[in-house]
C-alpha cells in the first residue's frame, strides 16, 4: 500500500509547532510530504484526493500548502518527516510504528479486481476459482512474503499461480502502481489483488468495465485486509497530532466526499 500526504495546524497553535521545528518557515505554512507521481494519492499537479484533502484542511486553517516532493519508497519517512523538510504524512496506517498516528480519517480494503465481462465475482480466498486463474499482485521487493495476497495464496497451495507486479515500477512513467490494474483491463491476468483506493479510482478510468469486491475475510491469518488510515507525525509531536485529530473532527463530511468522488471503497470492521 502506498502512502499520500498532508495537513497542518490551527491558530496559537501554527507558530508554536513551527518553532518546534526549527526549520524558519512561516508559521502559516501546511508542510507536506508528498509523491509527486502516485495517483489517485497524490502528484505535483495536486490532483490527488490527499491533495485535495490538504487544501481543505488548509483553507479551514488559513493556512498554505508547501510540498516536500519524494517518491513513496524504502526512506521516504527518513528523508522527509524525520528530515525535518516536512511536518506530517496522510495516508498512514494506525500504528505505523515509524511515526505518531491521529484518529483514523477513512477505512479501506484490498479488493479482488476482475474485468466485469468475464463474470468472475470473486470476493473470497478460499474461491476454488482461484486454483485455474492467474492471480496479479503487488510485490515490495524480491520476497513474496512481502505481499499479503501472496502470502495467503502461497499458504493455500497457490503460489503457482501469482503473477507479480512490482508497487515501485517504472517510476518514469505516470502513477506506477497502476500497472496491477492495467493487467487486468489487457487480460495479462484475470484477477487482481490490489489496494482499495488504487482499484476504485482506476477502475473508474478504465477502457473496459471493471468489478471491485472486498477481499475476504478482512484478516486471513496474520495477514490483514482491511486498514484504518491516519496522518501521521514525528512520534514526539503530541500536539499536532491532537490539532490534526480536531480537525479530521471537524472536516469529516467534506473528507467523506473528497473519498467518495475519487471511488475510495469504504469499509466498517
Amino acid at each position: 500500500m502506498k502512502w499520500s500526504i498532508a495537513l497542518a495546524v490551527t491558530g496559537a497553535c501554527l507558530g508554536a509547532l513551527a518553532a518546534r521545528s526549527g526549520t524558519g518557515r512561516s508559521a502559516d505554512a501546511l508542510r507536506v510530504c508528498a509523491d509527486p507521481n502516485n495517483l489517485p494519492f497524490s502528484n505535483n499537479r495536486g490532483e490527488g484526493f490527499e491533495n485535495r484533502i490538504a487544501a481543505l484542511i488548509a483553507r479551514d486553517l488559513g493556512a498554505r500548502v508547501e510540498y516536500t516532493w519524494w517518491a513513496q519508497r524504502r526512506g521516504f519517512v527518513r528523508n522527509t518527516l524525520n528530515a525535518g523538510s516536512c511536518d506530517v504524512i496522510l495516508g498512514v496506517p494506525t500504528g505505523y510504528g515509524m511515526v505518531r498516528t491521529t484518529r483514523p480519517y477513512y477505512r479501506s480494503t484490498y479488493v479482488f479486481v476482475t474485468r466485469r465481462d468475464r463474470g468472475l465475482h470473486i470476493s473470497s480466498l478460499d474461491d476454488p476459482a482461484l486454483r485455474t486463474l492467474r492471480v496479479g499482485v503487488h510485490l515490495i521487493g524480491d520476497d513474496y512474503a512481502n505481499s499479503p495476497a501472496a502470502h495467503s495464496l502461497a499458504r493455500r497451495g497457490l503460489t503457482s499461480n501469482v503473477v507479480g507486479y512490482t508497487l515501485y515500477g517504472d517510476y518514469s512513467k505516470p502513477n506506477p502502481p497502476a500497472r496491477l490494474i492495467d493487467a487486468v483491463v489487457s487480460k495479462e491476468v484475470d484477477v487482481a489483488v490490489a489496494w482499495g483506493p488504487l482499484a476504485g479510482y482506476f477502475a473508474r478510468r478504465s477502457r473496459v468495465p471493471l468489478d471491485l469486491r472486498p477481499v475476504t475475510p478482512q484478516q486471513d491469518g496474520v495477514m490483514q485486509y482491511a486498514f484504518d488510515i491516519a496522518i501521521g507525525v514525528r512520534r514526539r509531536d503530541s500536539t499536532r497530532s491532537a490539532v490534526l485529530d480536531a480537525e479530521i473532527a471537524r472536516r469529516q463530511p467534506e473528507i467523506d466526499h473528497i473519498l467518495s468522488t475519487y471511488g475510495v471503497p469504504l469499509v466498517t470492521r
